[in-house]
């Protein structure tokens, strides 16, 4: 067994290791909108659950050299968000919205997404998508290394839940209907795998 101290290795080498280890990562497909209004969509794959009572989800924003991502930037600034998960059917153009643009420039153009108004919160979703979440910050953590500000942990509560009802049977959702795409280490995607059942102790 090969161990390694993360404080050996370079933010870029340990940034390597989690993403290739951490596998495979949902991904979140952000709308946010500035204070100039322009509509700002991107993926993060630094996301999870934390908790369903009340329901909020967290997302993870790398810093570049210190300054924030339009993305959390448009969240710190009116607090609201819609999050879309990615599936077999939007992952084409949800990647092209990773492209890096300018902060009067949207990724829409990039794509063949159409918005749609949300019903909770003042930013537009995306109207390709199974299954999103209107979401207003929670709560916020920035992360520091060596005195700068390296990263920012989003907590964000769920407002309203938007379902395709084609997947959604008996309260429950069908993964084999949402083909979900989880996100691996380089430019490496999945789809899902063989499911199987292991009942859980008492």
């Amino acid at each position: 067994m090969l161990s390694i101290n993360p404080n050996d290795l370079s933010e870029r080498e340990n940034y390597k290791f989690l993403i290739g280890s951490i596998v495979p990562r949902p991904i979140a497909l952000i709308t946010t909108q500035s204070k100039e209004g322009v509509v700002n969509i991107a993926p993060f794959s630094f996301f999870n659950i934390v908790t369903s009572n009340p329901p909020i989800l967290a997302v993870g924003f790398q810093r570049k050299k210190g300054q924030l991502k339009d993305t959390a930037r448009n969240i710190f600034d009116n607090k609201q968000a819609v999050i879309h998960i990615v599936d077999s059917f939007n992952v084409e153009d949800a990647n092209q919205t990773a492209a890096n643009l300018g902060i009067d420039e949207s990724e829409l153009e990039k794509t063949h997404f159409h918005l749609i108004p949300s019903t909770l919160v003042d930013v537009p979703a995306i109207k390709e998508s199974q299954i999103r979440f209107e979401v207003s910050l929670y709560d916020s953590i920035s992360i520091e290394n060596n005195q700068e500000k390296t990263s920012d942990l989003l907590l964000l509560k769920v407002l309203q839940y938007h379902i395709n009802e084609a997947i959604y049977e008996n309260g429950r959702i069908n993964p084999s209907q949402l083909n979900p795409i989880a996100r691996m280490a380089g430019h490496d995607y999945s789809e899902l795998g063989r499911l199987f059942t292991i009942p859980r102790p008492d």
